[in-house]
């Protein structure tokens, strides 16, 4: 199978990181390969952070360099990246996006940030396995 068209979900977790790896190698495997970094501003989410960091420029920032160590590890391997940050609630986000694209794979990892949702919601990447139509990496 050609990986050239590979669909990163990124949210600065550990997991997330190795998903990045992941994709990383998948995308070595074929000439010329792209991996799109998907990062999904939750309304909720945007609103913690404003207070957390004080304003929401400096929150913004903060997303900013952590999207930025996704690129450069990924333009450091010689692969092509792009980012798109988008803004809604994640599982939802990430599924419409996948599926609306041409990608050959998402690649995700199997848990996020935030432990509470996760128990009370359901993980987003078992939403995300279960209604994307393109093959899904989950990387623990």
């Amino acid at each position: 199978m050609m990986f050239k068209n590979i669909l990163l979900a990124a949210d600065g977790s550990p997991h997330s990181f190795r998903a990045a790896e992941k994709a990383i190698g998948l995308g070595k495997l074929t000439d010329g390969a792209v991996i799109e970094i998907l990062y999904v501003l939750d309304g909720s989410k945007s609103k913690s952070d404003v207070l957390k960091y004080g304003d929401s420029d400096t929150a913004s920032l903060k997303r900013k360099e952590m999207l930025s160590r996704y690129e450069n590890l990924i333009s450091e391997s010689g692969l092509s990246c792009k980012t798109t940050i988008l803004h809604g609630t994640p599982a939802e986000t990430i599924i419409k996006h996948a599926n609306e694209g041409k990608y050959d794979c998402l690649v995700i990892g199997s848990r996020g940030r935030s432990t509470v949702q996760t128990m009370i919601l359901g993980s987003v990447s078992h939403k995300v396995m279960k209604h994307v139509k393109s093959p899904v990496v989950m990387v623990k």
